[in-house]
């Protein structure tokens, strides 16, 4: 495993005695220089990715969304076209008598 840096890496175990190799496992210190090693590579890895992201904004482009003072009478010239459709569309349907009246009074 590759120190990184780290001043305290985990140990070269193929260069240890059987005895003192077992000592270490079971001591639990190469877990913590391992994680050490491990915390280091995903820190660097984090920094480098957030220094070579992309930026999250957006444009301000022509027709995003910003304000336009025209677009209240647009809107509003909107409304009452959709208005007058719906009463038009409503006059061709025949008349029907109110089913709920008898429900209700």
């Amino acid at each position: 495993m590759q120190k990184f840096g780290v001043k305290n890496g985990p140990v070269d175990r193929r260069r240890l005695s059987d005895q003192d190799k077992q000592a270490y496992n079971s001591s639990g210190a190469y877990g913590e220089r391992a994680k050490a090693v491990s915390r280091t590579r995903a820190f660097r890895g984090r920094r480098a990715y957030d220094a070579n992201r992309p930026i999250a904004a957006t444009e301000n482009t022509p027709g995003t969304g910003a304000y336009n003072p025209d677009g209240e009478s647009i809107q509003q010239s909107r409304n009452r076209e959709i208005g007058i459709n719906k009463r038009k569309s409503e006059s061709f349907r025949p008349e029907m008598d109110n089913v709920y009246e008898d429900i209700y009074s």
